[in-house]
């Protein structure tokens, strides 16, 4: 079967038409679909608000009705306060800007190498039979147990953290890309083999974006798990970063600033989460 110069373009475009889910032809109910869409993000919004506040309004008449004493919850008001003198002193935002800097690196060294190896494992058999059972019995290792060998290896420094949050990144994106590059649609990957596609390009034409969505996922689950071994690592050989002061919270008494540094976790944990979130819904809108 010949094809001309131009077939592996023309067939990458039609099999790009025809993983993007039929949307075209629906141009006129666009708009009113978009203003749907954004009034039912606001609702979840407003709900989602709701237990936040009342947490905050049980925190508050905690304290103020001396349900427990301040020294083990000290009041929102107190926690605002600790965080109003770290940062006047420069000290709170030195430890956000360390923490996020690590989770980045880390973060997206672990979801490029989980991307590569998930897409490797995920559609060879002989690499998931090579690799599959050694990759699979790291990943039941806790993140702990990594931390002395880091040490050990890497010494007291940003190279052990960064390393270790590219560990906890890299398992679930590699776990989410390779079971769901098992379950594209074979009449699809036949079809773009039909007309000429292979190796990468196949793989970065029609197979990658047929998982776009559970690309995402992985990629969500990945950036909650870099946050979690961010807190193991600054715990325990750190001298700045959030992690940093929630031990030296504990140490000195300081419950308030200890508080502090958990909410910061909470709230920036979930802000990088929305960003994701944002970049998935733009990335399915193109390619699923």
């Amino acid at each position: 079967m010949a094809f001309g110069p131009n077939t592996s373009t023309v067939a990458e475009e039609a099999i790009a038409r025809g993983t993007a889910g039929g949307s075209a032809g629906t141009g006129s109910s666009g708009p009113r679909r978009g203003t749907a869409g954004g009034k039912r993000r606001g609702r979840r919004v407003l709900l989602g608000a709701v237990v936040p506040l009342l947490l905050l309004a049980l925190w508050q008449a905690s304290s103020t009705l001396g349900w427990v004493s301040e020294n083990r919850l000290p009041a929102p008001l107190s926690v605002l306060s600790a965080g109003v003198d770290l940062a006047e002193r420069g000290e709170l935002w030195t430890h956000i800007g360390i923490s996020v800097q690590r989770v980045l690196l880390g973060f997206g060294i672990g979801a490029a190498l989980g991307l590569a190896v998930g897409s490797l494992v995920g559609l060879s058999r002989r690499a998931d039979a090579l690799l599959g059972p050694t990759i699979g019995a790291f990943r039941a290792v806790p993140s702990l147990a990594w931390v002395p060998l880091l040490i050990l290896w890497l010494k007291i420094g940003e190279d052990s953290k960064v390393t270790l949050i590219a560990i906890g990144a890299f398992f679930p994106i590699f776990t989410t890309i390779y079971l769901a590059l098992r379950h594209v649609d074979k009449n699809l990957v036949e079809a773009a083999r039909a007309f000429g596609l292979k190796g990468l390009r196949l793989l970065t034409t029609v197979q990658l974006p047929a998982v776009v969505p559970a690309i995402f996922s992985g990629l969500r689950l990945a950036l909650a798990q870099a946050w979690l071994f961010l807190v193991a690592a600054e715990l325990i050989a750190s001298s700045m970063g959030l992690g940093f002061l929630l031990t030296d919270s504990q140490n000195n008494g300081r419950t308030d600033r200890l508080l502090l540094a958990i909410i910061l976790l909470a709230v920036i944990g979930k802000a990088t989460d929305a960003l994701l979130g944002i970049a998935e819904r733009k990335a399915v809108a193109r390619w699923a």
